[in-house]
C-alpha cells in the first residue's frame, strides 16, 4: 500500500512537472511570436507612414500633395491631386495604425489597396526593384496582409481594447472592399493610357518613382 501511494506521488509529481515545463515553453514562444509581430509592425508601418508623409506634406524630401499630384496625373492617375491624397493616406494611416496594431483589419487593407496601385505602375519594369520593378510595393502590400490576418499580438493598441476593433468579420470586407476599389482605380488608369497612346505613356516614366 505504502509503494503504491509513493509511486503515485512520484508519477504526479513528473506529471506536474512536465505539464509546468510545456506550460513555460508555450508562454515563451508565445512572447517570442508577439515581439515578431511588434517589430514587424514597427518597421513596416514606420517604412509606409514616412513614403506617405512624403506625398501628403512634403517631409523626408518628399514633393507634397501638389507636386505628387501632378507626377500622379502624368502616369495616368486622375485627378492626380485626388489621387495623391488616397494614396498618402493608405501608406501614412495604414502604416500609423498597423504601427500601432489598432483597427489591424482596416490598416491592412489600406495598404494593400495602396501598394496595388503602386505594383501596377511598377509592374511592366518586371520584378526586382534595382531595375525599377514591383518588388517594393509587392512585399509592402504583403506584410500588411499577413499583418492583418495573423492579428497584431499582445504589444498593441487592439489587444489592449479587446479586439472590438478587430472582429474576424471586418477582414473579408475590408479586402473586399479595398480589392474592388483597386481594381477600378488601376483600370482606369490603363484605360487613360490607352486613350492617350504610347508616346505619353514613354514621356511619364521618369516620375513614376516620385509618385508611386
Amino acid at each position: 500500500m505504502g509503494r503504491t501511494m509513493c509511486r503515485t506521488k512520484r508519477h504526479s509529481h513528473r506529471h506536474a512537472h512536465s505539464h509546468s515545463h510545456r506550460h513555460g515553453s508555450g508562454h515563451s514562444h508565445g512572447h517570442r511570436a508577439d515581439l515578431g509581430l511588434l517589430a514587424l509592425r514597427l518597421g513596416t508601418g514606420g517604412l509606409l507612414f514616412s513614403h506617405g508623409a512624403q506625398k501628403l506634406f512634403g517631409w523626408f524630401g518628399g514633393g507634397g500633395l501638389e507636386a505628387t499630384g501632378q507626377s500622379m496625373a502624368q502616369i495616368g492617375f486622375r485627378p492626380g491631386r485626388r489621387h495623391a491624397l488616397a494614396s498618402g493616406l493608405g501608406e501614412a494611416g495604414g502604416g500609423t495604425l498597423l504601427a500601432l496594431g489598432l483597427v489591424s483589419p482596416v490598416a491592412g487593407a489600406a495598404v494593400a489597396g495602396a501598394m496595388a496601385g503602386a505594383a501596377s505602375v511598377h509592374a511592366p519594369a518586371g520584378f526586382f526593384n534595382d531595375q525599377g520593378g514591383l518588388e517594393f510595393p509587392a512585399y509592402l502590400g504583403f506584410a500588411g496582409s499577413a499583418l492583418a490576418v495573423s492579428g497584431p499580438g499582445r504589444y498593441s493598441l487592439d489587444h489592449l481594447l479587446g479586439h472590438r476593433l478587430n472582429r474576424p468579420w471586418m477582414l473579408p470586407v475590408t479586402f473586399a472592399v479595398t480589392a474592388a476599389a483597386a481594381a477600378l482605380t488601376v483600370s482606369r488608369r490603363l484605360r487613360t493610357q490607352a486613350e492617350e497612346g504610347p508616346e505619353e505613356a514613354e514621356g511619364s516614366e521618369g516620375v513614376v518613382g516620385s509618385a508611386a
